[in-house]
């Protein structure tokens, strides 16, 4: 799983899995789903992060696993 935060153009993307993306389906305004040939979600991408987090928290990353 990769994460990317891209601050110019202010969007986070969730890489779930390395498969082509071949649709992609706005699921809720700004949030974006990826789907590979089998219909499993690939990515998941949030725009206007700076509305829903702080430009602060943005430079802070914490990663939990359970």
């Amino acid at each position: 799983m990769k994460l990317r935060i891209d601050k110019q153009n202010d969007a986070l993307y969730f890489h779930l899995d390395e498969s082509a993306v071949v649709e992609s389906e706005e699921v809720q305004p700004g949030v974006i789903l990826d789907f590979n040939n089998q219909g499993s979600v690939v990515g998941i991408e949030l725009l206007n992060i700076r509305s829903w987090i702080s430009a602060e928290k943005l430079n802070v990353i914490q990663f939990e696993t359970a």
